[in-house]
């Protein structure tokens, strides 16, 4: 195994094994990752990766969205699902309009909850080590 390999299965195995709000996280950054990506890309220029990188920032959204149970979340779960269709819809315009401006109002509202997921986080792990 060639230490790109090692790299890799240490990243899945550290994955597969991580803790949901951990995960949430991690799709947070890599929503973000994503739309900034998109954000470096001339959204006029058909020959750009611009729709690309906002079509993968899309993809998570939805998965976040997917993975919502309002059996457990209730109002905040409700609550979440609002604000992924909103940055969906922002997606969609800002790929149909090639206009990035929904990208950016897209952007605020995830480095917004990700912040929050982030002290949820700092929490869960400070209330681990407690126990």
């Amino acid at each position: 195994m060639n230490a790109h390999e090692a790299a890799r299965a240490y990243t899945e195995h550290s994955i597969e094994n991580a803790p949901p709000v951990k995960i949430t996280r991690l799709l947070y950054e890599g929503a973000l990752r994503f739309v900034d990506r998109a954000l470096l890309c001339d959204p006029a220029d058909p020959r750009s990766q611009y729709a690309h990188w906002v079509g993968r920032a899309d993809a998570i959204v939805v998965e976040l969205r997917c993975a919502l149970d309002h059996d457990v979340g209730g109002a905040a779960s409700r609550d979440l699902e609002r604000l992924y269709l909103w940055c969906e819809d922002c997606c969609a315009r800002a790929t149909n309009e090639r206009d990035a401006k929904h990208l950016h109002e897209a952007r605020k509202v995830l480095a917004t909850l990700l912040d929050g997921w982030r002290q949820i986080e700092l929490q869960s792990n400070a209330g681990s080590r407690a126990s």
